[in-house]
């Protein structure tokens, strides 16, 4: 196997992986994060929600979709990298059909495909969606996942196909369950077509692209009565995907929660891009939105515990600052 045969690099292996999705937000970051690791990656996305500037420079582009992943998957990977998917939440609800045949559908694909090529190394990008409308917070991953929207019934579905693929097929995977990402890294941020990122929208009115930011709902049970979340930098994300290949073990499926353990009140986001932006960002109180909880925050016991991920970039400031940097560079 090529992949398994490679140089040495700063006393590492250096590995080769398939990164589905990897023109998006999430994904692009991973896959630079694995360059600057010295690994081999290659990028395979429909670029239907990504971009073809996202993909990072000294990465390998397939345009094409997880449903043909056999095509260019081999023994010369050492383990696959999984973020294309559909991610509206309101979408979902409308067109679960879109939702089911691809996140559910090209997820089975690709799984057959990776135990075609005897690549038997999986880190999945999950969500917190699975949870819905937790019981008691912070959530764990024992919590009863109970999604309030086909997305996160999607990605529960996936989650249920990688244990009965690592228990029949000996497949090591690491699910990661993300709670609200943000930030930039280098050239990569977001840039969702529509928008539905509290921070990116915010930073929107700052920019002048928006009159004013709806705050839905301020009567929630919290301490300014607005809806309370746990903000991750993207980066911080990326690092635990890489430390997830290292845990992966042949017949296990581990489900990690991604969070920094603390919540940020709409209100509070919204006081941090004034601070940051040096602009004024007016408000407008909008109804509730239906299955909004109140407060969504992660315990990352298990990711601390398991994957020997710590955080370093929790401060809300510095999350949104580097959001602020690429979405200015991206006007210019």
């Amino acid at each position: 196997m090529s992949g398994q045969q490679d140089g040495q690099q700063d006393g590492k292996r250096r590995g080769k992986y398939l990164v589905t999705g990897g023109a998006g937000y999430v994904g692009s970051v991973v896959a630079q994060h694995l360059l600057e690791a010295g690994h081999e990656v290659v990028v395979l996305d429909n670029l239907s929600t990504g971009f073809r500037e996202g993909v990072p420079s000294g990465a390998s582009f397939i345009e094409g979709d997880i449903r043909d992943a056999a095509k260019w998957l081999d023994d010369s990977f050492d383990a696959v990298l999984h973020f294309a998917a559909f991610s509206q939440v309101g979408e979902s609800v409308v067109k679960p059909e879109k939702y089911w045949d691809n996140n559910v559908g090209g997820t089975m694909a690709l799984l057959a495909a990776m135990r075609e090529a005897g690549v038997r190394k999986l880190v999945f990008s999950s969500t917190a969606a699975t949870y819905g409308e937790p019981e008691t917070t912070p959530i764990v991953e024992s919590a009863p996942t109970k999604p309030t929207n086909p997305y996160g019934a999607s990605k529960l579905a996936v989650d249920h196909m990688i244990t009965g693929e690592a228990a029949a097929h000996g497949l090591g995977a690491v699910s990661l369950r993300y709670f609200n990402v943000a930030g930039a890294y280098g050239t990569c941020g977001e840039r969702h077509d529509p928008e539905s990122h509290l921070i990116p929208l915010v930073l929107q009115v700052a920019q002048g692209g928006r009159d004013a930011i709806s705050v839905f709902g301020d009567d929630y049970p919290t301490p300014d009565g607005t809806c309370v979340r746990d903000y991750i930098h993207v980066a911080d994300l990326a690092d635990a995907h890489l430390l997830a290949l290292d845990a992966a073990v042949a017949g296990e499926h581990l489900i990690c929660n991604l969070g920094n353990g603390n919540g940020f009140s709409v209100r509070e986001v919204i006081e941090t891009v004034r601070q940051v932006t040096g602009h004024p960002i007016p408000e407008v109180v909008a109804p509730r939105r239906a299955g909004d909880p109140a407060t969504l925050v992660a315990s990352a016991a298990t990711a601390r515990e398991r994957l020997g991920w710590n955080p370093s970039r929790a401060d809300l400031a510095e999350i949104v600052a580097d959001a602020w940097e690429f979405a200015q560079a991206r006007a210019k």
